[in-house]
């Protein structure tokens, strides 16, 4: 790659550059990816430092393996999974993973129920109001594309579980983020 022009072409081709030692290149391989990668974290839970901290340490971890990567799947679905993993091992180092049914400190479970005046919810919003483990297990699941075999060994819990996450973290989402029926409507211009 010469290097009076800046790295350009697909994702495969600059991998191939970076394994070869093209530091530009994986430049281009972040800028491009690195956005996806920390909303990603965000949306697994993490504040904005931390998912900002994470991505960092993910693609540090994804320039020394790139050589790994074969262009079998998307280049940045490769570098979730490692900023995923990542997260994973600083909560659980941290023993701050909790993975119960039960609602979370200040999260208040009828919210779900109560009428809403904005037509729109913001997605981010919408999954702070899922208890932490249905959070990481949607996350994942939809954000980071994995099967819920891969959530169930990378969070070593049991796949029934991680089903049982998804389907009630998508129910409130659902319920969350659907329009307003004309009767709440109603109710809250009443």
């Amino acid at each position: 790659m010469s290097m009076d022009r800046p790295p350009t072409g697909h994702d495969v081709e600059l991998a191939a550059f970076a394994a070869a030692g093209d530091r530009r290149a994986y430049g281009e391989l972040v800028r491009r990816h690195g956005s996806a990668v920390r909303g990603l974290l965000r949306r697994m839970g993490a504040d904005s430092a931390t998912a900002d901290d994470m991505a960092q340490d993910a693609f540090l971890a994804g320039f020394e393996q790139v050589a790994d990567y074969r262009g079998e799947g998307a280049f940045g679905g490769w570098i979730k999974r490692i900023a995923a993993r990542c997260y994973l091992r600083k909560v659980k180092r941290e023993a701050r993973m909790v993975l119960t049914d039960e609602a979370q400190d200040g999260d208040d479970p009828t919210a779900l129920n109560e009428p809403r005046t904005a037509i729109r919810i913001d997605l981010d919003e919408a999954l702070k109001a899922l208890s932490k483990g249905e959070r990481l297990c949607v996350s994942l699941c939809y954000g980071g594309d994995w099967s819920h075999a891969e959530v169930a060994e990378a969070l070593n819990i049991p796949v029934g579980t991680v089903k049982s996450h998804v389907k009630r973290g998508l129910d409130k989402l659902r319920a969350r983020l659907a329009p307003p029926t004309e009767s709440a409507r109603r109710e809250a211009h009443g």
